[in-house]
């Protein structure tokens, strides 16, 4: 068992966050769009501040961070279950439920709707796949 390659988690986990951010991109402004105006007008969020620099900076960077952990994750999980898309999927399913499980207490407590909850899992679950499925096809151990 050798060590992670760590270049090669940030390299992968960069062009997974890529591939994550570019589909974040199109879920979000085209459809999602309606459910997020909503959710801001309801809550009384400032729509220049939702659109400012510094908000927009903040998904893109997180998008990239998780490209990086999923990566990291497949690389830790590699060992025991080998390479290959079946280990990148366990690597996506494990951050995936724990982010899940995060933030389905929101919906109760009123933050997200159940609706755009399940419509932002949703393309969250295609984003977060093609990421991890990328990702892990750029990591090789030497």
């Amino acid at each position: 068992m050798g060590a992670i390659n760590t270049g090669k988690v940030v390299t992968g986990g960069l062009l997974g966050g890529l591939v994550m951010n570019v589909i974040d991109y199109v879920s979000n402004n085209y459809l999602l769009m309606d459910d997020w105006t909503a959710m801001a007008s309801a809550r009384n969020i400032d729509p220049a501040r939702a659109q400012s620099v510094h908000s927009i900076g903040s998904l893109i960077a997180s998008d990239f961070l998780m490209g990086i952990l999923l990566v990291w994750t497949y690389a830790a999980m590699r060992p025991r279950f080998g390479p290959g898309p079946k280990t990148a999927l366990y690597a996506w399913f494990t951050l995936f439920m724990a982010v899940t499980v995060v933030l389905g207490p929101f919906v109760p407590l009123g933050l997200f709707s159940f609706g755009i909850f399940v419509r932002a899992t949703a393309a969250a679950l295609v984003s977060t796949v093609a990421a991890a499925l990328v990702g892990a096809w750029a990591y090789k151990e030497a």
